[in-house]
């Protein structure tokens, strides 16, 4: 399974090519997304109408929520990461979802989750 963490989701959103062609390319692998990633998406939203196209974009996606114990763990993590390594609340939450699910994470902000134990991360395509 792949979770797909806020800054692929924003260029799927921006209908870049190399996001929507990786997301169709995905086949049978379950890709999903952390809840937290689909309420940072609509957080961005500047009006209705936004909104409406961000909710309709992400209604086909399972969403994964943080059980207590990956709350446990994003906290240990966030405790430990987030001077050394600008580790975020929400991105200690994502990784620790996705720990949780024993799913990897498609992203691009591979340096703040290198710090996270357990957790496997993918670059799903590359950017200019």
């Amino acid at each position: 399974m792949i979770l797909i963490d806020t800054d692929i989701m924003v260029d799927v959103l921006r209908h870049h090519e190399a996001a929507i062609n990786w997301l169709g390319s995905q086949g049978s692998d379950v890709v999903s997304l952390p809840g937290l990633v689909a309420m940072e998406l609509l957080q961005g939203c500047r009006d209705g109408e936004e909104q409406r196209q961000v909710e309709a974009t992400l209604s086909p996606y399972r969403l994964y929520w943080p059980n207590p114990e990956d709350c446990e763990r994003a906290y240990a993590d966030f405790s430990d990461h987030r001077l050394s390594h600008g580790l975020s609340i929400l991105e200690a939450l994502i990784a620790q979802t996705a720990v949780g699910c024993g799913a990897r994470l498609a992203t691009f902000k591979e340096k703040h989750y290198r710090v996270v134990g357990g957790l496997e991360t993918t670059r799903p395509y590359s950017r200019p």
